[in-house]
C-alpha cells in the first residue's frame, strides 16, 4: 500500500468520524455549535472516554491535530449547525457613541448577567437563545469594563449575580477576580459592591472528572498571583505544566444545560415560545461534578467555584 493510498484511507476514516461528530454536536434539538466544539466532539469520537470509570480522573491529549481537523472540515463543505467565525474586530456588544436606541432599558433592575472568557462561547450561547431562556445578558471578557448603567441595574436588585464562565486555565480562573474588581471599581455606582460575582467555570478537578480533552501551551505569568487558595496542589501543578481545558471541550448539550441551571436556578419545565431548547429540559439539568472520593453527586444549584476575593 502506497503512502498516497494510506493517506487517502486516513482522510476517508477521518471524514466519517467527522460526520458522526457533527450529528452528536447538534443533538438534541439542532444545537448551534462552534468550530472548536466540533473539534473536541471529533476527539471524543476518535478516542471515547466513556469506557473509563468516571471515578478515574483523566484529561487526555487530543488524538488528532487541529490542522488535520480543519482540513477534513474544509473537504466536508457546509455543516448544519456550525457557527461561522466572527469577523475580526467585531465584538458581541458594540459600544457605539451616543445614547442607546432604548435608553429606558437601563432603568430596570438586572438580576443576573453572564461574562464568558471566550467570545466564541458567548456567541454560541446567544445563538442558542440562552440569553432569552435565562433572561440573562451575555457578554465576553473582551467587553469589559461593563457599562456603568448595567452595573447600576445589577445593584438595584437584591442578590444580583454576575456569573463568570471560564476555561480551566491560569487566565480563565483569574478572570472571576478581574470581573469582581471591574464591578467594584465602577465610579459613581453605589450598587456595585453589593453585586455577587460567582464563577461557574472550570478548574482542573472539573476537567479531570469530566474527562475533558486538555492541551498544552505556554504558562501565562499574568493571573498566577490571583489564583484561588482553594485549588489543590495537584491542580496548581497541572496548571504550572502549561495545561488547560477549554469550556468548548464540554459537549454542547451539557454546556447549555449547565449554564441554564446555574444562571436561572431550578425551574418547572414548561413550553417556551422563545427558544428551541425545550428538548434539553427533558434531559435534566446538570452541574459540574464534585469529584470527591466516593461521591457521585453534583453540587445541585451551587456554583462550581466562588470568587474568593472578599466583599
Amino acid at each position: 500500500m502506497t503512502a498516497r493510498t494510506t493517506a487517502g484511507l486516513g482522510d476517508r476514516l477521518l471524514g466519517r468520524a467527522l460526520s458522526i461528530a457533527v450529528a452528536r454536536a447538534g443533538a438534541p434539538g439542532r444545537i448551534r455549535f462552534t468550530e472548536r466544539q466540533l473539534y473536541y466532539e471529533l476527539c471524543r469520537v476518535l478516542r471515547p472516554t466513556h469506557a473509563v470509570p468516571r471515578a478515574v480522573p483523566l484529561t487526555p491529549a487530543p488524538p488528532v491535530r487541529y490542522e488535520r481537523f480543519a482540513e477534513a472540515l474544509g473537504r466536508k463543505g457546509e455543516v448544519p449547525g456550525l457557527l461561522t467565525p466572527a469577523p475580526a474586530g467585531i465584538t458581541g456588544a458594540r459600544r457605539e457613541s451616543g445614547a442607546p436606541q432604548e435608553p429606558d432599558l437601563y432603568d430596570y433592575g438586572l438580576p443576573r448577567l453572564l461574562v464568558c472568557q471566550s467570545r466564541s462561547v458567548a456567541r454560541m450561547l446567544l445563538a442558542n437563545d440562552v440569553h432569552l431562556e435565562a433572561a440573562c445578558p451575555v457578554f465576553a471578557s473582551e467587553d469589559l469594563p461593563l457599562d456603568p448603567r448595567l452595573v447600576a441595574g445589577l445593584g438595584s436588585v437584591e442578590g444580583a449575580t454576575v456569573h463568570v464562565l471560564h476555561d480551566a486555565s491560569v487566565a480563565g480562573i483569574a478572570l472571576t477576580a478581574r470581573v469582581r474588581a471591574d464591578v467594584l471599581g465602577v465610579p459613581g455606582v453605589p450598587g456595585g459592591p453589593g453585586v455577587r460575582v460567582a464563577s461557574m467555570g472550570l478548574v482542573p478537578r472539573h476537567a479531570a472528572a469530566l474527562h475533558l480533552i486538555s492541551v498544552r501551551g505556554p504558562v501565562p505569568e499574568a493571573g498566577r498571583d490571583t489564583l484561588p487558595s482553594a485549588l489543590e496542589p495537584r491542580e496548581l501543578e497541572w496548571l504550572a505544566g502549561g495545561r488547560f481545558a477549554e469550556v468548548e471541550s464540554v459537549p454542547p448539550a451539557r454546556l447549555l444545560r449547565t449554564v441554564l441551571r446555574l444562571v436561572r436556578g431550578p425551574r418547572t419545565p414548561g413550553h417556551s415560545r422563545w427558544t428551541g431548547l425545550r428538548e434539553l429540559r427533558t434531559a435534566g439539568f446538570m452541574t459540574w461534578p464534585t469529584n470527591q472520593p466516593g461521591d457521585r453527586r453534583t453540587r445541585g444549584d451551587e456554583p462550581a467555584t466562588v470568587d474568593p476575593v472578599p466583599r
